[in-house]
């Protein structure tokens, strides 16, 4: 898909992971060029933006932009502290893996990019059902964050507004898995786990890995993951 030849662009939110290269995959399916945004926070490990990285070559991006952002500095999360342990065992109320307001600081930069861009579409892999309970991850803030969208912005004021775009958000990991399947997703380079080595290898142990493996099982398709 080439920038000239397209009527409208989006900005997609792209981790590396198996939900954002679905959504990716749905974003160019509605016909979107498509502009991937990934995100260097300080995260344990960059294996996950290498994966990004072949996602977005793989899946024909007008450009993929990485951006950085030291969450690490604050901390406050098993995902950009080392001294918070990865749990490897499921519990009670927000697990110690959420980033404080991660998904409201992605969301507030893809606005700024789609705003520069011209775009009025941001598409973000959220899901609120096979999901590890993150509060920034529920329909209630989509639609909060569209509107904040539309009210603090010179597009959202004077223009067509925007739209956050969440296809994910009430389906089933396998329903993901199957929904990528359909649209010719490779999920052999994509990368969900929390502790991931720095080729790529899960653990096959924490929650996200736990739920990735779940999906492919019941969606009846084959685990490409590598574990360690």
């Amino acid at each position: 898909m080439s920038d000239s030849s397209a009527s409208k662009r989006a900005v997609v939110l792209l981790s590396g992971g198996l939900d954002s290269a679905t959504v990716l995959a749905i974003a160019r399916g509605q016909g979107f060029a498509c502009y991937a945004l990934s995100m260097d926070y300080g995260q344990r490990h960059h294996s996950e933006l290498d994966a990004a990285s072949k996602i977005a070559k793989s899946q024909g991006v007008i450009r993929h932009q990485i951006m950085p952002i030291a969450l690490d500095a604050f901390g406050g999360s098993a995902l950009t502290d080392r001294s918070i342990q990865v749990p490897e065992a499921g519990g009670e109320g927000i697990p110690v893996t959420y980033v404080p307001a991660r998904n409201t600081i992605f969301l507030s930069l893809a606005l700024g990019w789609a705003e520069v861009l011209g775009a009025r579409d941001i598409f973000v892999g959220v899901n609120a059902v096979d999901y590890s309970g993150y509060p920034d991850c529920r329909p209630a803030f989509i639609s909060a964050f569209e509107a904040l969208a539309n009210l603090g912005t010179r597009a959202g004021v004077e223009g067509e507004g925007f739209r956050i775009q969440a296809p994910l958000i009430e389906l089933t990991k396998a329903e993901i898995i199957r929904r990528g399947i359909e649209l010719g997703v490779d999920y052999a380079p994509t990368t969900s786990c929390y502790q991931a080595d720095v080729e790529g290898a899960a653990c096959g142990r924490c929650d996200s890995c736990r739920l990735r493996a779940q999906g492919f099982a019941e969606a009846g398709v084959a685990d490409p993951t590598r574990y360690r």
